[in-house]
This record gives structure tokens, C-alpha cells and sequence, in this order.
């Protein structure tokens, strides 16, 4: 008896743990309340003034800023950001798996893209241009035919100048704009092309002072948008609306101070936010 006795206490404990557990013990994000003990947002490692991890393990730049402002909207203090890198071909994956809550990663808003995620903002406007070393005789973008012309696996940038404007131009893909950087600087290819805002921000680094120049070509509109998961209008919604408070709050405008005054970077005004273009 006195065996039977502690085989059911123990049991009895046992089933006091579990019932705790599944009353109080859910640990998913919930990106839309801040009842989450973190979130995940994903952004680029690698792009400076908008979004890069620096040597001592922080993050800077302005889409790292306007994640951050976003996400203390919806409650969650910047000591509670999971930051995870998502790059430009894996973005869409991101968020069906659910690796992160929501993506400010230079992502442009497509017709193409809004099939598969759901966007907030625009939260910025940028133009598609090319960075050439400075001594290019590269001047627009018909120039480019025969020329070797970079950008990253997964964006629409390169192909967009080869289908519409220099048809003879040599694609490059590399897996990140860093690599494309490198690239041009040793010759192997002799034109980046993605958002002029991207481009701005490499241009200024130190160690690429005075090689590059932008050829100062709008050859699009890039508006930048805050994926998340399709369906999830109610988070779509609430980032709308944290984003609208940035801008009105002048935070918007001090972020693009920060991260693009440095490089001397024309930016464009406040999209209207939650208007949703291509």
C-alpha cells in the first residue's frame, strides 16, 4: 500500500506540472499583441545605413531603426528583438515558416510578392540606380550592354535592366551585396545595380571612399514595405499604424538623418503609409 501510495503522488505531481504548463507556459511570439517574450524580425546583415551587423555584434541602419520603433508600438522593448538575417531569396520562406515575425529588409513591394506575403507602409521610396567605380565611363543605362552587371540572387533589380533597358548586359548573381561590392572593386564586374539608397550606404563606407560613384539613374520606384505572414492583416495593421506615428512624431525623419546624411543621400519624402503600390 504504502508503495501504491507514492506511485500516485508522484503521478498526482505529475499531472499538476502538466496542467501548469499548458495553462501559462506558451512561449510563441504573438508579434500583433507583445505578449510574446520576444520577436523576430527579419532584416539584412550586410547593407550599411539600412541594415548591418557591426564587428561588436549590434545593428544599425535605418530599416533596423524603423523595426525597433515598430516593434516597441507593438510592445516589445528593443531588449526583447531577436534580430535574424534574411536574405533577399529567402524572404517569402521566412515568414510561411515562421522563422520571424515580420521583415524590414529593403524589401520591395511587388504585385509578384503580394501573392505570397502581406505588406505594411510603404515606409520609404527609393529608385532603383547603378554604382560604378569612379573613373566609369558608365553614364546611363544603356551603357551597360556588354558589361558586366551585378546584384543578388533573389531580386529583380538586374533583370529588370536586361529586360528593359540594356539587353546585351551580362548578369551576375552573388549571394549578397557585399560580394557584389567586392566585385566591382576588383574588377570582375563592372556595374552594381540595385536601390540607390543601398548603394549610397557602401558607397560611404571608409574603406570606399572616393572609388565608387552612383550614376544617378531613377530607372525605378522601390517602395520598401514590412513583410509578414499572409492573411495577418491585424499585424499589418497595427505596423501601419506604428509607422504612420513615426513619421508624424519626426522619428521617420531623424532615422534617414542618421543613417543617409553621411552619404550625402537625396531622399524622397514620406510615402503615404498603408499606401500599398508597385
Amino acid at each position: 500500500m504504502k508503495l501504491r501510495k507514492v506511485t500516485a503522488a508522484a503521478a498526482a505531481a505529475l499531472v499538476l506540472s502538466l496542467t501548469a504548463t499548458a495553462c501559462g507556459g506558451d512561449d510563441s511570439d504573438d508579434a500583433g499583441s507583445g505578449g510574446g517574450d520576444k520577436i523576430k524580425i527579419g532584416i539584412k546583415y550586410d547593407q550599411p545605413g539600412l541594415g548591418l551587423k557591426e564587428p561588436g555584434g549590434s545593428f544599425s541602419g535605418f530599416d533596423v531603426d524603423v523595426a525597433t520603433y515598430v516593434a516597441k508600438e507593438l510592445g516589445y522593448e528593443p531588449n526583447r528583438i531577436e534580430w535574424v538575417e534574411t536574405k533577399s531569396a529567402d524572404r517569402e520562406n521566412a515568414l510561411a515558416r515562421g522563422d520571424v515575425d515580420f521583415i524590414a529588409a529593403t524589401y520591395s513591394i511587388t504585385d509578384e510578392r503580394k501573392e505570397k506575403v502581406d505588406f505594411a507602409g510603404p515606409y520609404l521610396l527609393a529608385h532603383q540606380d547603378l554604382l560604378v567605380k569612379a573613373d566609369s565611363d558608365i553614364a546611363e543605362g544603356t551603357d551597360l550592354n556588354g558589361k558586366k552587371l551585378c546584384s543578388v540572387t533573389g531580386s529583380t533589380s538586374a533583370q529588370n535592366v536586361k529586360d528593359e533597358i540594356a539587353p546585351k548586359a551580362q548578369l551576375k548573381e552573388y549571394g549578397t551585396y557585399s560580394e557584389c561590392i567586392a566585385g566591382l572593386q576588383s574588377g570582375a564586374v563592372d556595374a552594381v545595380t540595385t536601390d540607390d539608397s543601398i548603394l549610397a550606404g557602401f558607397a560611404a563606407q571608409d574603406q570606399y571612399k572616393g572609388q565608387f560613384k552612383l550614376a544617378g539613374l531613377k530607372l525605378s520606384n522601390e517602395n520598401y514595405g514590412i513583410g509578414v505572414k499572409k492573411g495577418d492583416t491585424e499585424t499589418v495593421n497595427k505596423i501601419n499604424d506604428a509607422l504612420e506615428k513615426m513619421v508624424g512624431d519626426n522619428a521617420w525623419e531623424t532615422a534617414v538623418k542618421d543613417n543617409f546624411g553621411p552619404a550625402d543621400y537625396k531622399n524622397e519624402p514620406a510615402p503615404k503609409i498603408g499606401n500599398i503600390v508597385q
